[in-house]
């Protein structure tokens, strides 16, 4: 589990113990109902983490919302999954590689499914580089996500799978993928992040042995 639930399940935990002894059991119901539901949300499941080279997973768990091709001087093509409240909020790198740029763009809180928040509403675009392929994905703040969490910095090397972040409560994530990607989803599958293959990018022969060994250790 994600250390940030203890860190809204004891005091509520506490308080609802208290409210018992001062006011009586039913009165420490609600505090106590909550703090469970923080440490059930905040859970981190380890996963199985494809080894195939090319192939780029999901970086959260939820339901695909939007596939689209690019188009203009650079296009490509997205894949949007919305996180309920319900959903593990872990997320993980789509793709082994560098990160060769974060940036956190300040913005709306508009509702996580309509098209305008991947463009208008707060939201981390990570940029990250491996296998001879640039992949962008984006964490997108919703109308109850007040919070986004990254850990890696520019620099560093990631693991497909690994855990880098997550986004407190309902949220949404964008993949922006290269134009030739083979895509593995279509709108309405349900994706769990560091285990659903998205798609699977073109490998480079001097490339090919590059992400076998990725999963070993991510979990």
């Amino acid at each position: 589990m994600v250390r940030d639930g203890y860190y809204y399940a004891i005091p509520l935990a506490a308080a609802g113990i208290l409210l018992g002894w001062l006011a009586g059991a039913a009165w420490a119901m609600p505090a106590l109902l909550l703090a469970g539901f923080f440490l059930w949300f905040f859970r981190d499941p380890d996963r199985v983490v494809p080894s195939e080279a090319g192939a780029v997973v999901s970086p959260a768990d939820g339901t695909v919302t939007h596939v689209s091709a690019g188009t203009g001087s650079e296009p490509r093509t997205r894949i949007s999954i919305f996180l309920s409240v319900f959903d593990v909020h872990v997320n993980r790198s789509p793709i082994s590689g560098v990160i060769r740029n974060v940036h956190y763009q300040r913005g709306k809180f508009l509702n996580a499914m309509g098209a305008a928040s991947a463009d208008e509403n707060e939201q981390n675009i990570v940029t990250v580089e491996g296998e001879g392929h640039t992949v962008v994905f984006k964490q997108i703040a919703g109308l109850l996500a007040r919070r986004i969490v990254f850990h890696p910095k520019v620099g560093d090397t990631v693991r497909r799978g690994e855990r880098i972040g997550l986004i407190k409560f309902g949220s949404r994530v964008d993949v922006l993928l290269p134009a030739d990607a083979s895509r593995s989803v279509k709108v309405g599958d349900r994706v769990k992040g560091g285990a659903s293959v998205l798609a699977n990018l073109p490998t480079k022969p001097e490339l090919a042995a590059v992400g076998r060994d990725v999963a070993e250790g991510v979990r």
